[in-house]
């Protein structure tokens, strides 16, 4: 269409909320935004180009078409954004992380609870805290809370016990509290899971004070080994204070979002302020290509609390927003977390440092990033010099084969994508044609099968293209083997006419990549030190993940194997009581009834499962 098409199109959009797609030339969608007047914020885009901001002017010249889809509120409006945005990955919008990718604290409601990492947020009767930006954070603190709380760490069930035993190792060296003796009331170790909820929440001065209470309380009745207890805990977590910078005299919580824009990159940094404490931060990083206007940055607000459960009571971010977005994002804020949220751009005062601190966070972000863009471009460019490649190899991928030396093997599969690992592009194969421990009929399968899909990919034929990983053409292969790997593999480039370069890594007595070959000559790597230092990286991580590929699954087939051993459980109904309990421990630790709720269990495979595991059904509580 036309511009002048296109404005005569807007002429017709309701002055009502939804979402608006645009599109360029191939009717590709390259941007989503939502509006609670979808006339007057899509107009603005067909303004002259003069009065437009640079990103702002590039996205719209690209715009060959619109479409919209109308909501009742702005509330819908932002939730069907954000499922458009997920869904088509639109070149001009914000990406957030994926929140299914965001891990919880999870601490059961058991009647002797445990504290786990999840990765989802199940609708169940536990209570959730997070998500945290990344999975060793939630170890850290798990390791942490058991640490401080003294908690029991081993896994155990203790209220489906039948007797109770003796304590283990932790407790004699003062790590648990012990509640496999009994010793321990149901009632007074889910008081001290509560403390953990509001340790977790920030509210440090809470549980403090409810110690001090509790430590007194139990020095006045004379119970003076809880009380040396109470004060263990205080001193732990008065040592967890000091070590947190104090960057407000106010007890509050707050989430203050700072941003920096480069020429090329964008950072935002959200640093998360608890009780006045700093205690993590996040950072969201985009091209600087992807629009930063008020209701651009005020929909990615938006956004990011839609998949977070705790909405702190202030919010502060570094950008201005009409003032219009700003109420919008505090009424969305205010009905998720059922309190009244403030949201607002500090001018003055400790909010303006505290947004200032954000900021520089977010620029020392981007320097660093842009130094290690720096050194990865350089070792790229330098071994497309080194290998004479045809060109900067910016997509690696890595291969290597592990087996467990009987009739399982799996290939591994890694991305490095502008030299950096790109962890969500790692795939794995089980190897399925090949019998023995032949290493390159196993290379020659696993690459056969991924580079078919390239293959098909390319050709346009459909469903193909579902998974990313296997859609994008790579610029270089990289075999964890020599010669016989790369002759394997060789013939199946040139029978799907892919153009990519393809090397051996060999390795010396040590185990280390000193020469790379492509079944010709050999390369020496040994006197390049930053290709050295790189290619070792790659060659440690393809093996890291292939074996750890490799163990899962032997993990899983003992695992099964064992259950089979049970009297009418066969490998299906074993493989799903694994996939229900997660682990063997956990089915040996379940009640009766508790078994019955895995998949196809009926009421007599329980009874089997449990006599397999303890003897006499009688004797158990059912």
């Amino acid at each position: 269409m036309t511009r002048s098409e296109l404005i005569e199109k807007v002429k017709l959009l309701p002055q009502s909320p939804g979402v608006y797609m645009m599109l360029d030339a191939n009717g590709k969608i390259i941007y989503v935004g939502k509006s609670k007047s979808l006339r007057n914020r899509v107009s603005s885009y067909f303004q002259p180009i003069s009065r437009l901001n640079a990103k702002t002017a590039k996205l719209s010249v690209n715009i060959c078409d619109f479409k919209c889809v109308y909501t009742d509120t702005e509330t819908e409006a932002l939730i069907l954004e954000n499922e458009l945005i997920k869904r088509h990955t639109p070149k001009y919008n914000i990406k957030l992380k994926d929140s299914k990718s965001y891990p919880y604290v999870r601490i059961s409601n058991s009647v002797y609870p445990t504290i786990s990492l999840s990765r989802t947020r199940k609708n169940d009767k536990c209570k959730y805290y997070g998500p945290y930006t990344s999975s060793k954070a939630v170890h850290d603190i798990i390791e942490t809370v058991s640490r401080t709380f003294k908690i029991a760490s081993c896994g155990k069930r203790f209220e489906e016990r039948k007797q109770v035993c003796r304590p283990c190792l932790n407790y004699h060296i003062g790590k648990c509290i012990a509640p496999c003796t009994g010793n321990i009331p149901p009632e007074e170790y889910k008081a001290i899971f509560d403390d953990i909820g509001d340790f977790l929440n920030g509210d440090f001065v809470k549980v403090i004070d409810n110690l001090k209470c509790k430590m007194t309380e139990a020095a006045e009745d004379l119970k003076f080994e809880a009380a040396a207890q109470y004060r263990d805990r205080l001193a732990a977590l008065e040592r967890l204070r000091e070590n947190q910078k104090i960057i407000s005299d106010l007890n509050t919580d707050r989430d203050v979002f700072g941003i920096y824009e480069g020429e090329t990159l964008c950072v935002i940094a959200i640093l998360f302020i608890r009780s006045g404490r700093l205690i993590d931060k996040e950072l969201i990083f985009f091209s600087s290509d992807e629009l930063t206007e008020s209701a651009v940055l005020s929909d990615l607000v938006m956004r990011y609390y839609s998949t977070h459960e705790y909405i702190p009571k202030s919010v502060l971010v570094a950008f201005d927003m009409d003032d219009d977005d700003t109420s919008a994002v505090a009424e969305f804020l205010s009905s998720r977390s059922k309190k009244k949220v403030e949201v607002r751009t500090p001018k003055k005062g400790m909010g303006r440092e505290l947004a200032n601190l954000a900021c520089e966070n977010a620029q020392q972000a981007a320097l660093q990033y842009s130094k290690e863009q720096g050194r990865s471009s350089k070792v790229l460019e330098h071994i497309y010099e080194h290998l004479a490649l045809d060109s900067i190899p910016m997509r690696i991928e890595a291969y290597d084969i592990s087996n467990n030396g009987k009739d399982s093997m799996y290939a591994g599969m890694i991305v490095i994508e502008n030299g950096v690992f790109k962890k969500s592009d790692y795939r794995s194969f089980s190897i399925k044609t090949v019998d023995g421990t032949d290493d390159y009929a196993a290379m020659r399968e696993a690459l056969t099968r991924r580079l078919t899909r390239l293959r098909d990919a390319l050709d346009g034929k459909y469903g193909v293209s579902d998974d990313p990983s296997f859609s994008a053409l790579p610029d270089l292969i990289l075999l964890d083997g020599g010669v016989g790997h790369v002759s394997a593999i060789k013939p199946v480039l040139d029978e799907l006419r892919l153009p990519i370069s393809l090397f051996g890594m060999v390795k010396d007595a040590f185990h280390k990549t000193r020469t790379l070959t492509d079944g010709e000559n050999e390369i020496s790597i040994s006197h390049v030190q930053d290709i050295f230092t790189f290619v070792y990286k790659i060659q440690e991580e393809v093996h890291r993940y292939t074996f750890s590929k490799m163990d899962a699954s032997r993990r899983a087939t003992v695992k099964t194997s064992t259950l089979e051993k049970i009297d009418g459980i066969g490998p299906a109904k074993a493989k799903a009581i694994l996939k229900h309990f997660k682990t063997v421990t956990a089915v040996k630790n379940a009640g009766i009834d508790e078994l019955t709720q895995a998949p196809s269990v009926s009421r007599k495979n329980a009874e089997k499962i449990y006599e397999y595991f303890h003897g006499n059904k009688s004797e158990v509580k059912k």
